[in-house]
């Protein structure tokens, strides 16, 4: 593309490229563009290429999203996972029996995949933990996961703070799927407890987990109980930004859709059934097929469109913004009050150290005050001893002559 017109590209190569940024030339090309009958209001500069450019460093450099699946077990976690980037993540995992799921305590499983389509590579990080809230006690696994979200945020504060930070590996949780059960009439207390320790931390996308065994009058009964749940405890969930003011009508309704889906009731299947003639994913039940990619039967095709196609950078940036900075700000602010506590403790140290010494000096300038008090008390025992007898001063005095 030319940079000015009127000029062939030749004119701008070669060695002259090297000299481009003397501003005496330039004029000179602007003049000879004017001269030939080239409009001056036509020239550009070229800075409308910089989003060209961010774009292709950006594909070049390849994405990173981690997303953490939160939830109890049986609530199709994995297969919903499946369901959304079309892979199979947990082809190797082992079913445990009932003796393991009796002692079984929560663990965190990472599966790592890198996905690409049209060019674009996302290196995606799967956080399952299976486990959870299966103890008689489900104390541990909140505060489990909890740690394991500040160790991401420990482990980049700490590769950020250090001297190579070209290549940082991004490992901070940007979303956290929190699967609701299905059959109870709300929030439970465990979840309401673990959502109010995460809110600040990652962003909460609660789902209503397993949504074909409920009619649709029952899941929007138990999505209004769920919101109300929500608000009545001030839990954080992701809040949609708004649309901008020059937003298309199409896109302003989509979002106000993905919006009033919240929380999103899904449906999860591997499975290929033929419906009609076509294929299609979903569950063959005795009285019908339950489409997972059909927006009339769950609400699958807006998560994932609002966690894939049109969210995910903003997902990322909240986590960076606000998420992150509010975990880096407490711990300046922790070893700033340490950092205080250790000079107030060596402080302290000096000054007891200081008031020895003072002491020890006090101690010593007593004893000689007491010592020149007892010789003033001799001399003036003395004197008065020399005034009483003044025949036997004289007497020794003649004696001595």
């Amino acid at each position: 593309r030319r940079m000015f017109p009127g000029l062939k590209p030749s004119t701008l190569s070669g060695s002259y490229r090297k000299d481009f940024r003397n501003r005496d030339k330039i004029d000179r090309i602007k003049e000879e563009a004017v001269t030939n009958g080239e409009d001056e209001e036509d020239e550009f500069i070229g800075f409308a290429s910089l989003p060209e450019q961010v774009h292709r460093k950006a594909v070049r450099r390849g994405f990173d999203f981690s997303l953490m699946v939160l939830g109890d077990s049986g609530l199709g976690k994995s297969t919903l996972i499946n369901s959304l980037f079309l892979t199979d993540l947990y082809k190797d995992r082992e079913i445990p029996d009932t003796a393991d799921l009796v002692e079984r305590t929560l663990t965190t499983v990472k599966k790592q995949i890198e996905i690409e389509e049209k060019g674009v590579k996302v290196r995606l990080t799967i956080v399952d933990t299976p486990g959870y809230n299966d103890a008689v006690n489900a104390e541990d696994s909140w505060k489990r996961v909890v740690s394991y979200v500040d160790q991401q945020f420990q482990l980049y504060y700490q590769a950020e703070s250090g001297l190579n930070r070209k290549n940082i590996n991004d490992t901070r949780i940007h979303c956290c799927l929190y699967f609701i059960s299905p059959y109870g009439h709300g929030l439970k207390p465990l979840d309401i407890l673990v959502m109010k320790k995460l809110h600040h931390k990652v962003n909460i996308v609660p789902l209503i987990a397993k949504s074909d065994v409920l009619t649709p009058k029952e899941v929007k009964r138990l999505k209004t109980k769920v919101l109300e749940d929500i608000k009545e405890n001030d839990i954080n969930i992701y809040t949609f930004p708004e649309c901008d003011s020059d937003e298309d009508e199409e896109f302003k309704e989509q979002d106000k859709a993905l919006k009033e889906a919240v929380p999103f009731a899904v449906i999860g299947s591997n499975t290929v059934v033929e419906a009609g003639g076509k294929k299609i994913r979903g569950r063959m039940y005795p009285w019908g097929i339950v489409e997972v990619d059909n927006p009339k039967h769950c609400d699958f095709i807006k998560l994932r469109q609002m966690l894939i196609s049109t969210h995910m950078q903003d997902l990322k940036d909240i986590t960076s913004e606000i998420h992150y900075e509010n975990y880096r700000a407490e711990s300046l602010l922790s070893s700033e009050v340490s950092k205080s506590n250790r000079e107030r403790t060596k402080l302290k140290r000096d000054s007891i150290a200081n008031l020895d010494k003072a002491l020890e000096t006090e101690q010593l300038l007593q004893e000689k005050e007491a010592e020149i008090q007892r010789m003033q008390e001799m001399l003036a025992k003395m004197q008065a001893q020399l005034q009483n007898n003044p025949n036997s001063q004289n007497g020794r005095l003649g004696n001595v002559r």
